[in-house]
This record gives structure tokens, C-alpha cells and sequence, in this order.
């Protein structure tokens, strides 16, 4: 890990076991919550970017929790990271709705776009492709969602030039 990393990394833990302290003391005699894994993975994801595998004991150690439940928060939620991904992240819904409108042709052309798998960065460092199985959009499927933005009626022509639109996008509704 670099120094940068190790510095912020460092930061974040601090700030998470300020946060234990400062709820062992509010809550006087009662017993001590367990720790929010998830926020603390959170918190370390915001300050570098992801949550390097090898800061798995030392986040267990300032949460008083062990490596195996901090782990398993880790690999259970899709938006913690333990490995530097793509500028943006592509998700394809594949819930029924979708489905129904043919979104495994939109799949297929993301993955021929991008180059890349279900879970892989495209070779370019711009996408992560991620499948879910409902963006809220079932009126408008097939649909995808770039970063927190959500995009409708995507046929396999589109999705290219929709990519390819949002790709270098920065500013309102950007992400990252």
C-alpha cells in the first residue's frame, strides 16, 4: 500500500474509533453496539477510493470486531470495493421487466463495447460492469444506470453512444 493510502487509511480509522469512543461514552451504562462495519467500510472506501483487502485487520481491530465479519461485510455489499475499479460503474438491470424488453441483448452489447465481463473493468479504466436485478425504471426497461444515474428504453445500438456520452462526463451527476 503507499504512503498516501496508508496516511488516509490511517485517518479513517482514527475517525471510526473517535466515533466508538464517543458512543461508549453517550451511552453510559448500557451495553456497547455492536460497530456499523458497514459505515466503517464506507468511511475507508471514501477516503482511498476502495477498501484494500490487506486493511481488513486493522479496520477489525478499531471496529473490536473480527477479520471474518468485517470481510464478510466487505464481499456481501456490491458497492464496497477491495480492488481499484473503473471511473464509473455500469450497471445492467436484469430484473423481470427488463428481461421481458430483451435487456440480455443490452447486456451482451456492453460487455462487446466495453470489452469486458460481468465484474471486470473495461480495458480503457472507464467502466466497471455490474449486473442488478432492478433499477426502479421497470416502466421504462431495458435500463441501465451510469454511476447514480438511471437511463431507459436502451436498445444494444444506443448503449454505445450512451457509453460513449458519458464516459469523460464531469459536473452535476457525475460521480467519482
Amino acid at each position: 500500500m503507499k504512503e498516501a493510502s496508508r496516511e488516509a487509511l490511517a485517518r479513517a480509522l482514527a475517525a471510526i474509533q473517535a466515533d466508538r469512543e464517543l458512543a461508549g461514552r453517550t451511552e453510559g451504562a448500557e451495553p456497547r453496539r455492536p460497530p456499523n462495519i458497514l459505515q466503517a467500510l464506507l468511511a475507508v472506501q471514501r477516503a482511498l477510493g476502495l477498501v484494500p483487502p490487506e486493511a481488513v485487520p486493522a479496520i477489525a481491530a478499531a471496529l473490536e470486531a473480527t477479520e471474518a465479519e468485517v470481510a464478510g461485510v466487505l464481499s456481501y455489499y456490491p458497492d464496497l470495493h477491495g480492488r481499484k475499479g473503473g471511473r464509473r460503474t455500469l450497471r445492467v438491470c436484469l430484473g423481470e421487466a427488463c428481461l421481458a424488453n430483451h435487456a440480455d441483448r443490452v447486456l451482451a452489447a456492453c460487455r462487446k463495447h466495453l470489452r469486458a465481463g460481468l465484474g471486470e473493468t473495461s480495458a480503457d479504466g472507464a467502466y466497471d460492469l455490474e449486473r442488478v436485478y432492478c433499477v426502479g425504471a421497470c416502466g421504462v426497461g431495458p435500463a441501465l444506470m451510469v454511476d447514480h444515474d438511471i437511463y431507459g428504453r436502451v436498445t444494444p445500438e444506443s448503449m454505445g453512444d450512451l457509453l460513449d456520452a458519458c464516459r469523460d462526463r464531469t459536473g452535476p451527476g457525475a460521480s467519482s
